[in-house]
């Protein structure tokens, strides 16, 4: 297998928005990832140095690469600590055999949960497992040069769970925020129509959509409904779209037909649901809709859920009702924000891209 380049991203998982990233940097980069998200396209791959490989081959090409920065699954998502644990040990264990500044060890963090609250341990073994992992995740934290925010909420939980800022370490909060995106007209939208954009899960709130709808389209009689996506819930969307022909039903689309939704959608919904093990740390459907210029009806489940309501978006408690919802809905799709606005709130620059760039910036700068 050939070497890796000098900057390394090692994921869990991947995305198509991983790909993409990749694909846009200004810098090559080589991708290494255990598993693929549901939203993968791999169409996004082509160019992409992206490699599926284990933890264990990961750290062997590590060993024998000349990488000068490693970005790393944040030390708080424990389903992947392993992998990252196992990749910073190589790289600490082979610099004293090389010549050389040590590699830099980089994180992009938006976990908002507490991770010891996500396990539910029930056996010896797997108490056993989870203590392992959050040692590995106190080690793994300490190790890491830099680490980017992308949330308040991400940099309050590691202040608690982790402590003090470790010696050199570097912190620094970058809203993880979009830019407008270039896709195409992002100004022409089509009154009452709303989007949902994701997993077809319950944790995202579609049974929440399904059930608001009706009084949604009772109360405006422009409203129609887009559902894109896909999961165990498909058929739930199947069947409400076959019962009112305003509502339509996109399953696994590429890219291209993602971004003509939201190009036209006037109101995004994404009311991502509380649980005992998981929270919406910032919700992708809800970045990429503000790059289209879309009004956004989200819980505060979301880290990026203060910023929302501040410039004039709907948040409701992540409790709410489907009535609840529904009043939202009518209200954001009576009167959206402009496009116009919700683009001129953003930055210039996509956070995410800012964080990157400030993570692999040369040593001293």
């Amino acid at each position: 297998m050939k070497p890796l380049r000098e900057h390394v991203r090692l994921y869990d998982q991947a995305r198509t928005a991983h790909l993409e990233r990749e694909r846009d940097g200004n810098e090559p980069t080589t991708l290494l990832y255990a598993s693929r998200r549901y939203d993968f396209d791999l169409s996004e791959a082509t160019g992409v140095d992206a490699r599926m490989v284990s933890s264990l081959a990961s750290a062997k090409l590590l060993w024998s690469s000349p990488v000068r920065v490693l970005e790393i699954t944040e030390p708080a998502y424990l389903h992947g600590v392993t992998r990252a644990f196992v990749a910073v040990a190589a790289l600490r264990a082979r610099h004293p055999l090389r010549r050389g500044r040590r590699p830099l060890v980089v994180s992009y963090a938006i976990g908002n949960r507490d991770p010891r609250d996500e396990f539910r341990p029930t056996s010896l073994r797997e108490h056993a497992s989870f203590r392992a992992k959050w040692l590995m995740s106190r080690a793994v934290a300490r190790w890491t040069d830099r680490l980017a925010f992308g949330t308040s909420d991400a940099a309050s939980l590691y202040t608690q769970i982790y402590g003090r800022t470790p010696p050199r370490q570097e912190r620094e909060l970058i809203v993880a925020l979009p830019s407008a995106c270039t896709c195409g007209d992002l100004l022409d939208k089509a009154p009452g129509s709303i989007g949902y954009v994701g997993a077809f899960v319950e944790r995202k709130g579609l049974p929440l959509v399904l059930a608001a709808w009706a009084a949604v389209r009772q109360a405006d009689e422009r409203a129609t409904l887009t559902l894109v996506g896909k999961g165990d819930l498909v058929a739930d969307a199947q069947a409400l779209a076959e019962r009112d022909s305003t509502v339509r039903v996109v399953v696994d689309p590429p890219r291209s037909t993602i971004h003509e939704v939201l190009r036209s959608a006037s109101v995004v919904a994404l009311p991502s649901q509380p649980s005992p093990t998981w929270r919406e740390q910032v919700g992708l459907p809800i970045v990429e809709a503000l790059a289209h210029g879309c009004t956004i009806v989200t819980t505060d489940e979301s880290g990026l859920a203060d910023w929302l309501a501040t410039h004039g978006h709907h948040v409701v408690p992540g409790t709410s009702t489907a009535a609840e919802l529904a009043t939202s809905l009518q209200a954001a799709i009576a009167e959206p924000l402009s496009p116009r606005g919700v683009l001129a709130d953003l930055p210039e620059s996509d956070g995410r891209a800012q964080a990157h760039a400030w993570m692999f910036r040369p040593t001293g700068t």
